[in-house]
């Protein structure tokens, strides 16, 4: 069993001003990728000034945040939100999701490519390789935070969560880790390298969806699922996997459509 490094999940402090490890990470990922993306602007369209590019990241950051609350709350906790409308404006209470992130940038991105003459595949495949660093330091974070944790496990590297987040302190997979060498170092690793030769519109997007529909969907079994929800259906289906598993099919599709697409014209 390993140690659980007892990281304090306030970075810096100052007086009443706070900012944690969960918010640089966010910081981290944004600032990652933009700087990634000023790599691959020339190869995307030379007409693109660096102005263009900070647009883009901009709205693509508000897609995230705004997306990531607007999922948690109609996903994981409706309830909660009938219940006290005002708690959807509260993020510092925590709770945000992924997949309603991805909504919330696909929406972002067709708004942006209205503007600037560019279909929303144009640009999700453009911005897809560089994703991957958000979502592995937004799993580190979440580590810091000692939450998202999983099941109980006697396997070597299990940990024992601080006991204010896991009053039973058993020993359990770190599967904010599995997360974040998936969904951070692999997807990356996938897409950087699928993404150097040209592919055809939407096929970029079609490997990001199904890669990271799959890689979270198998972690979804060894992680606890959001206390207010539980298991879905036979004891291990988790809301998580639900919505995982349009991604994998949708980006399937998406490669399969792209690939036909470029045979025909060819």
């Amino acid at each position: 069993m390993l140690v659980y490094p007892q990281i304090d999940p306030v970075a810096i402090a100052l007086g009443p001003l706070k900012i944690h490890w969960y918010g640089l990470m966010y910081l981290i990922g944004i600032g990652g990728a933009w700087w990634l993306a000023g790599r691959r602007l020339a190869r995307f369209d030379a007409t693109w000034t660096r102005d263009t590019l900070s647009d883009l990241v901009f709205w693509a950051a508000c897609g995230v945040i705004l997306g990531g609350r607007f999922g948690y709350v109609v996903f994981y906790n409706f309830e909660q939100f009938l219940q006290d409308p005002l708690w959807l404006l509260r993020v510092w209470e925590g709770g945000m999701s992924f997949h309603g992130g991805f909504l919330g940038v696909m929406l972002a991105m067709w708004w942006f490519g209205k503007r600037h003459g560019k279909s929303l595949f144009e640009l999700l495949d453009f911005i897809a390789p560089m994703v991957p660093i958000g979502l592995g330091a937004g799993r580190i974070g979440n580590f810091i935070n000692a939450e998202l944790w999983g099941k109980a496990s006697d396997v070597p590297w299990a940990m024992v969560f601080p006991a204010w987040s896991d009053p039973q302190q058993l020993a359990r997979h770190p599967s904010q880790l599995y997360q974040a060498a998936l969904e951070g170092v692999a997807l990356f690793a996938i897409l950087w390298l699928y993404s150097r030769k040209p592919r055809p519109t939407m096929a970029v997007s079609g490997l990001f969806a199904t890669c990271y529909g799959l890689f979270r969907f198998i972690v979804e079994f060894v992680r606890v699922p959001d206390a207010q929800l539980g298991y879905l259906a036979g004891g291990w289906l988790t809301m998580g996997q639900v919505l995982s598993l349009p991604m994998i099919l949708g980006g399937l599709g998406l490669m399969a459509y792209a690939y036909r697409r470029q045979a025909a014209a060819q």
